[in-house]
């Protein structure tokens, strides 16, 4: 009989999660959305070189914009440049694969300044995506976007760059084959930022994933 019973308050509950929707993510206009990374040879090596010890593998930022119930994420990626999207298609890769998202919101210290950082970013869609991550270098990274956006409210932080693999020391194969394609050094040293980085911040408060 007492089995019988806790089978019905866990059926019981099973439902009432499922009812509620109890687990999902209900996104504001202003929270940071982190991607997983891909399989692309940019994507391995942002994460290979930048983790911080925390578990993150996240390769690429964006921040969410709600407008009529409908999730938007502005965000600087590749050729797209900066571009605005819908949350479905910033969270497949370029064949159609779901990836990996998770959530985060400022503190509330830190949200005063949302609705300015919206519309500054929102002014530069369309400016081109900055290969050499070198920040006074034309257009925006991912990171450099969002960093650029707080960047009054000093939310994040620049911090010297590294292209080394994190166990051998030496450059990452992926990094050298990129900064030959530009034809430039590589930055090493030079002050810029991360999504791995990011994500790790003590001024962001960890929502979920988004399903």
């Amino acid at each position: 009989m007492i089995s019988r019973n806790l089978f019905f308050v866990l059926t019981f509950l099973l439902m009432f999660v499922v009812g509620s929707g109890f687990g999902q993510v209900e996104l504001k206009t202003g929270d940071i959305l982190f991607r997983g990374k891909n399989p692309t040879k940019l994507s391995e090596a942002i994460d290979e070189v930048t983790q911080t010890g925390s578990g993150h593998h996240f390769s690429h930022v964006g921040i969410a914009e709600v407008t009529d119930g409908e999730v938007f994420v502005i965000h600087a990626e590749g050729e797209k440049g900066v571009c605005k999207e819908s949350l479905d298609s910033f969270s497949i890769d370029e064949v159609g694969r779901s990836l990996y998202v998770e959530a985060y919101r400022l503190k509330p210290k830190y949200r005063d300044n949302i609705d300015s950082a919206i519309v500054s970013v929102n002014s530069v869609i369309g400016e081109p995506y900055n290969y050499t991550y070198i920040i006074e270098d034309k257009g925006y990274y991912c990171s450099e976007l969002i960093y650029w956006a707080f960047q009054s409210d000093s939310v994040f932080q620049l911090n010297p760059m590294t292209f080394k693999d994190l166990e051998t020391g030496d450059f990452h194969p992926g990094w050298i084959e990129h900064y030959n394609k530009l034809g430039i050094e590589i930055p090493e040293g030079l002050p810029g930022c991360n999504p791995n980085g990011m994500a790790a911040s003590e001024n962001l408060l960890l929502l979920g994933e988004i399903n």
